[in-house]
C-alpha cells in the first residue's frame, strides 16, 4: 500500500510538471497571469485564432465553444483567422462540405456570427485557395475579398483613432513553395512582387489617425516552435522584416506553428495564434516573451494608445497577458 501511494505521488508530480511545462514565460519568477480579462475602456476588441479546420476534431470544438463564451464577454467586433483554415488539403470549391463541417457547424455561438477575416495558409493552397475567396459571396460572416486585402477600423470609443490591418498571403513569399508538388501550382499564379508593392503602399499611409499598424499572415517571422530556423520562417523574415521596419509595423500576427507565442524584435511585437485545433511543442528563444504548447486563442483590446493582448487556453484560463503602449 505504501509503495502504491509513493508511486501515485511520483506519477502525479510528473503529470503536474508536464502540464506546467507547457507554458514558458520570460522572467516567469516575476509574472502572475491575471484571473480575468480587463479590457481597454472604449477599445476595439477582437479574437485571433488559427490552424483550425478539422471537422471539430482535436479540441477544435472545445476551443470554439470557449471562443463563443469569450467573444460574448468582450463583445468581440470580429474574428481574425491566421490560416490553415481547412485541413488536410483546403477546399475544392465554395460548395465544399468542409465549409459546413469545419466552420458553420463548429462556430455556432451568436457572439461568433460577426465578421471573420481569414488569411490563407499552406494547407489552404493544396487544392483551391480561391474557393475561400468565393465563399465570401455565400457566407455573411466570411470576409475574404482577395488573397490579400486590408481594413481600416475605427476604435469605437475614439473614432479619430483608427487601426490599419493588412491581411497578407505569405505563401508566394516562400521560394521553396514554387517547386512543391502540392503548393506549387497555386503559388506560381500569384504575383509576389505585386503584393509586396501593395503592402508598401498600404503601410505608407501617413494619416495621423492611424495609431496602430497590424499585419496578419500565416507564416511567422520568428518562432520558438519547430520551425525556428525553418526555410519558411527565414523566407518571411528576409522578405518582410525590412519592409515592416521601414513602415513601423507595430504587430505581426501569424499562425503556422500550432502553439501560442509572443515574441519581440526591435519595436515590433510578434504574436502566434495557431493552436485552435492542434498543439505542438514550443520553447523560449532569444526573441520570446511567452511560448505555450496549449490549445487556445488570443484576445486583443486596442485603443489609440494601448494594445492589450491575452492568451487563453481552451478552458478559458488566461495563461498570459501583455500591454503595449504608445
Amino acid at each position: 500500500m505504501k509503495r502504491l501511494l509513493i508511486f501515485s505521488l511520483v506519477i502525479a508530480c510528473l503529470f503536474f510538471t508536464k502540464i506546467n511545462a507547457q507554458v514558458h514565460i520570460k522572467n516567469s519568477a516575476h509574472y502572475v497571469a491575471p484571473e480575468k480579462l480587463t479590457l481597454a475602456p472604449g477599445g476595439l476588441n477582437f479574437i485571433a485564432m488559427g490552424d483550425w479546420g478539422r471537422n471539430g476534431a482535436d479540441h477544435q470544438k472545445q476551443v470554439a465553444d470557449q471562443m463563443g463564451k469569450t467573444a460574448s464577454e468582450i463583445k468581440a467586433q470580429f474574428i481574425v483567422a491566421t490560416g490553415d483554415n481547412f485541413y488536410p488539403s483546403g477546399v475544392v470549391s465554395e460548395w465544399d462540405p468542409l465549409f459546413r463541417y469545419s466552420f458553420e457547424d463548429i462556430y455556432t455561438a451568436f457572439s461568433l456570427q460577426w465578421d471573420w477575416y481569414p488569411v490563407l495558409g499552406n494547407h489552404d493552397y493544396k487544392t483551391n485557395p480561391d474557393a475561400e475567396i468565393a465563399y465570401s459571396k455565400i457566407s455573411r460572416r466570411w470576409k475574404m475579398p482577395a488573397r490579400y486585402y486590408s481594413k481600416i477600423i475605427p476604435v469605437p470609443g475614439d473614432t479619430a483613432s483608427k487601426i490599419l490591418i493588412l491581411f497578407i498571403d505569405t505563401n508566394p513569399l516562400i521560394p521553396e513553395y514554387y517547386s512543391n508538388v502540392e503548393y506549387g501550382p497555386n503559388v506560381k499564379v500569384a504575383d509576389s512582387s505585386k503584393q509586396k508593392k501593395w503592402i508598401a503602399k498600404e503601410l505608407s499611409n501617413a494619416s495621423p489617425n492611424i495609431k496602430w499598424k497590424i499585419v496578419v499572415g500565416h507564416h511567422p517571422m520568428y518562432t520558438g516552435g519547430s520551425r525556428y530556423e525553418g526555410y519558411d520562417t527565414k523566407a518571411i523574415r528576409n522578405s518582410l522584416k525590412p519592409l515592416f521596419d521601414k513602415y513601423k509595423v507595430d504587430v505581426f500576427l501569424a499562425g503556422h506553428e500550432h502553439s501560442l507565442q509572443h515574441l519581440v524584435s526591435g519595436k515590433m511585437q510578434h504574436f502566434i495564434s495557431g493552436a485552435a485545433s492542434e498543439k505542438t511543442a514550443a520553447k523560449l528563444v532569444p526573441e520570446s516573451e511567452m511560448a505555450a504548447s496549449e490549445y487556445g486563442f488570443m484576445v486583443f483590446s486596442v485603443t489609440g494608445k494601448t494594445l492589450i493582448a491575452y492568451t487563453l487556453d481552451y478552458t478559458g484560463k488566461i495563461i498570459y497577458s501583455t500591454t503595449i503602449t504608445k
